[in-house]
């Protein structure tokens, strides 16, 4: 239980402690791992805690051995998922009783719509890709959830993006993570490997936004 007396600072840093931990606490450090991706998931109000790092990190100490690589994956996937999906009823319910309300300014029935109309259009890519977006991928579920996005469709695109998460950031650790000019520049491999996922979701955006010619029948 001195897992308990761990610091505040640990938790939101956890990628940077996360050797030490496995080695000291074993399966409380998987405990530990799976509230921390929960949480950064399935809680609107704690999108600062660790995720891409710590996939990561992981990855790279299952390649060093100090690791059941399939057990954290397992396991990473399945607080990925379910946070979403308690996040996801979150924002349904804030929905419910907050836009329903058809005297509230702001946060009225045509707000609802809105965003479920957006979601109906473009909610599985929405969500997928926001998993790979720090901050957003705390949000997007939350709001699905208030736009009532359709919850099979919603959950499988949860699924699809979650496990996709995990593997893309598992197997980058597992393969390059104990590299030191990748361990040293942590940051700035994390941030390239937002945007070349980001890639073609954007040039989708952009090919969508360019005027179409109307075609000449005369």
């Amino acid at each position: 239980m001195e897992l308990l007396s761990i610091p505040v600072e640990v938790v939101i840093h956890l990628d940077k402690h996360l050797t030490t931990i496995i080695h000291r606490y074993n399966e409380w450090a998987l405990l530990l791992i799976f509230l921390t991706v929960f949480c950064e998931t399935g809680l609107v109000v704690t999108p600062f805690l660790p995720g891409d790092t710590l996939l990561f990190v992981i990855g790279a100490l299952g390649a060093s051995g100090d690791l059941n690589l399939l057990l954290f994956a397992v396991v990473v996937t399945f607080a990925a998922v379910s946070g979403n999906v308690v996040n996801y009823h979150i924002g349904r319910f804030v929905g419910e009783r907050v836009f329903d309300n058809e005297e509230n300014r702001f946060f009225n029935r045509k707000q609802l719509l809105r965003a479920r109309d957006f979601y109906e259009r473009h909610g599985g890519k929405t969500v997928v890709i926001s998993r790979f977006i720090p901050v957003l991928r705390t949000f997007v579920p939350f709001v699905a959830g208030i736009g009532r996005m359709n919850y099979g469709r919603f959950y499988l695109y949860n699924l699809v993006g979650g496990v996709l998460w995990v593997a893309v950031f598992f197997t980058g650790g597992f393969f390059f993570g104990n590299m030191p000019i990748i361990r040293d520049n942590l940051s700035f491999i994390i941030l390239g490997i937002i945007i070349i996922t980001l890639i073609p979701a954007l040039v989708t955006i952009v090919y969508q936004s360019l005027p179409r010619k109307k075609a000449d029948y005369s």
